[in-house]
């Protein structure tokens, strides 16, 4: 198995492209770096910054919960849409800021049918 294909971030990269429908450009703009650097990050000739990591990781995160009810399309929607619970901020803002949990709360309540 060669080193990228193994490597952590080019394969929290692909499952947010495959479950989030997320694109090199949304990476990069979630992320505030450029396409190019996505682009590096997934042929793996460079790594993110820590914090960086944790976003993405974040991000793989809440788009394997959402997966379990939403299409890679809806999925995507989701994130970018405003959101009633959360004071209408989106979802992919939240996390871009360190706010995951906020995130999770919402998802808890929709695995528990108490999503309003």
């Amino acid at each position: 198995m060669n080193e990228i294909a193994s490597s952590p971030i080019v394969s929290l990269l692909q499952r947010l492209e495959t479950f989030g429908g997320l694109k090199s450009i949304d990476l990069a703009n979630i992320t505030n770096v450029s396409k190019a650097t996505v682009s590096r990050w997934r042929n793996g000739s460079k790594s993110p910054h820590p914090r960086t990591q944790l976003v993405i990781s974040d991000l793989s995160y809440v788009v394997q919960r959402l997966s379990e009810y939403y299409t890679h399309a809806e999925t995507r929607t989701w994130l970018f849409a405003p959101h009633p619970q959360m004071n209408e901020s989106r979802p992919i803002d939240v996390i871009s800021s360190n706010r995951t949990q906020e995130v999770l709360v919402v998802l808890d309540r929709l695995d528990s049918d108490a999503y309003i």
